[in-house]
């Protein structure tokens, strides 16, 4: 029996706690708690009926859940062991580098008031900086563990299914035969299944090459798989799409554990494809020392999973690029029964790795069920159906009754549209999203606010976006900004002004693949609330480093507090002041460095401090620049 990725600790509290484990075998647990050598808890294989779900996703796949409700609270701020078996084995048999040296047992520390958090997002395994989540490790092992962070909020991109490197597709077809999962028939003229899709090599670096190229699938292959330059920003890099069902329950397997790793490595070393081009060679072989070192790192990304709180939340490429930016790209994207497929398989593989752990509660008994029939007989009407019941759920977003409250928006399934075009950007919530969420905040004196994408950006960059979708090219600059659509803009706004809403807001934001700090003001005919954007992104990727140093300085002069263009451009009335990073040079605020945020809360809920702990090992802290504020 081998323990595929986990045990990860997903939402835990004094009187619940959330495992989340893939296992090659379907198991029994046996759950022990321990407060030093006194027994807190037992929970035997005989009782888990009611707390343990297992999801059979293949022969040798299956994915744990166990969500147990306590009668008696459990401690917190003081380490609680837990010994989980699996079939009657502990950790020393499955994982046997889980614990941190001179410790029994792994353990846990729960923390209802949020004194410190850690967070960040985009983890592009290929990227050629170090993974961020090292630092994690690092933190949790040289720190005593009643200074923990509570938290570690993953606010997007854990995994990229749209931008995937030759070696890891690769390590994921080289995975799938170990893991004996059912082919799957796909709705495509070419490949008509998974197996012989994870078996042609000649769709490597290829696979917007699927479809026939007429005028029904021509606006599919250029929104879906993309496969031209992007102005400003970025290359899309989709050629080498996730596609099936297998090969997102694999790539997860993968990326969280090295256990998939030792799998397939340990019968065949690195090896490519037959039939790549001279080029698709050269990147191919570039990308193979990247992933060896992101390998290497696995052990240690396994163990911080396994103690400390994880909290998840998917952006784009947890999915798909631009996903669901326009009107126009989900009517494209959602009525051609390949790309639909494509995207449910990622939303159906974030549900089970990602979104299942962070609100058990919000997915029934009957959606897990229909889950494990699509599981069973993948391809079939029933896959399709679910795909589309995944399109209409409403609740991915949800809230960790801390203090200050954890909410954690879902920033991609409920837009709102443009109402002058299908092509402009669509809002990032909806006005019945957004009423309900001004709802859930009054009353309370803080929140911790998780939005994927920042609230407040960096106005240059914004401004580029503006333009590009005033051509009507909103997908060249991945537009997706709050500011972007007037509707869900100003009920943003309105909704940091009501008085009942909380007086300090801090807002955790990734995405961008840089990092900022803002301390907002906002100013009106009565006080209104202050808010902290924090943004740090990526945890394993970075922006072009010349690009971003020009737009950072450029954003700096153009909208400076003497500037008239800012004078001009004036939206609301708030005061913006930027915390630079201390080794900023004159006229910077953005920070280009992989890595992860913590931040240090007050007793009111306002930020004390945050610091990047680069991958590279250096640990950046934000200062306050009161000189460069700026009223917007």
């Amino acid at each position: 029996m081998q323990v595929l990725a986990g045990p990860i600790l997903r939402r835990m509290t004094p009187n619940q706690l959330t495992f989340w484990l893939m296992t090659t075998e379907p198991v029994t647990v046996d759950l022990t708690l321990y407060k030093s050598e006194t027994v807190l808890f037992t929970l035997h294989k005989t009782q888990t009926a009611e707390c343990h779900t297992q999801l059979k996703a293949g022969d040798n796949l299956f994915i744990q859940l166990l969500d147990i409700k306590l009668e008696t609270a459990l401690p917190t701020n003081q380490p609680i062991h837990y010994d989980i078996q699996l079939n009657g084995l502990d950790w020393t048999h499955w994982a046997e580098d889980l614990v941190y040296p001179d410790q029994p047992l792994p353990f846990f520390i729960l923390q209802p008031k949020i004194k410190k958090i850690l967070h960040g997002s985009c983890r592009k395994p290929h990227h050629p900086s170090k993974d961020g989540l090292l630092r994690v490790d690092e933190l949790l092992q040289n720190t005593t563990p009643t200074d923990w962070p509570s938290i570690l909020m993953m606010s997007g991109d854990q995994i990229y299914a749209d931008d995937v490197a030759g070696p890891m597709l690769w390590a994921i077809h080289q995975l799938i035969p170990h893991l004996g999962m059912p082919d799957e028939k796909l709705p495509c003229v070419d490949i008509e299944s998974s197996k012989k899709l994870h078996q042609e090599s000649s769709y490597y670096y290829a696979r917007e090459t699927l479809l026939p190229e007429n005028e029904v699938n021509r606006g599919m292959i250029d929104q879906f798989f993309g496969g031209v330059r992007k102005p400003v920003f970025t290359t899309d890099t989709a050629q080498n799409h996730l596609i099936s069902l297998a090969e997102m329950l694999a790539m997860y397997a993968l990326v969280w554990s090295p256990k998939g790793w030792d799998l397939l490595l340990e019968r065949s070393g690195w090896s490519e494809p037959s039939g790549l081009s001279d080029e698709q060679k050269k990147d191919f072989l570039k990308h193979i020392p990247i992933l060896q070192d992101f390998v290497k790192g696995l052990p240690k990304v396994r163990r911080a999973l396994a103690h400390i709180p994880a909290a998840m939340i998917f952006d784009d490429h947890d999915i798909t690029d631009d996903w669901n930016l326009t009107a126009a790209w989900e009517q494209t994207a959602y009525n051609h029964p390949f790309s639909a497929r494509i995207i449910g398989n990622a939303l159906l593989g974030y549900l089970v790795c990602q979104g299942w752990g962070n609100a058990p509660e919000r997915f029934s008994e009957g959606l897990i069920s229909e889950v494990q029939k699509v599981f069973n007989n993948p391809g079939r009407e029933e896959h399709d159906e679910l795909i589309q019941e995944l399109f209409r759920f409403s609740n991915w977003h949800y809230t960790w009754q801390t203090t200050p409250p954890l909410v954690v928006l879902d920033t991609r399934t409920q837009r709102w549209r443009s109402e002058k075009s299908l092509e402009n950007p669509s809002g990032l919530m909806d006005w019945e999203a957004l009423t309900d969420l001004q709802q859930q905040l009054k009353g309370l004196d803080a929140v911790v606010l998780v939005s994927p994408a920042p609230i407040f950006g960096v106005k240059l960059i914004e401004s580029i976006q503006r333009v590009f979708t005033w051509i009507g090219k909103p997908l060249m600059v991945d537009a997706e900004n709050w500011m972007a659509h007037p509707g869900s803009a100003y009920a943003l706004m309105n909704m940091f002004r009501h008085n009942k809403t909380p007086k300090n807001f801090v807002i955790l934001s990734g995405d961008v693949h840089y990092s900022f700090v803002y301390d907002i003001q906002l100013r009106g005919i009565q006080q209104g609330s202050d808010l902290w954007q924090i943004t740090s992104s990526g945890i394993k990727n970075e922006f072009p480093s010349k690009l971003l140093d020009i737009f950072d300085r450029l954003n700096r002069w153009l909208y400076s507090p003497r500037s008239p263009l800012n004078w001009f451009t004036r939206r609301r009335s708030m005061k913006v002041i930027p915390h630079k990073p201390e080794t900023a040079a004159h006229g910077e605020r953005l920070l280009n460095a992989a890595g992860i945020s913590l931040v240090t809360l007050n007793d009111d809920g306002s930020p004390s401090a945050v610091v990047q702990m680069c991958s590279d090992g250096r640990d950046i802290h934000f200062t306050l620049s009161e000189q460069d504020a700026t009223w917007e």
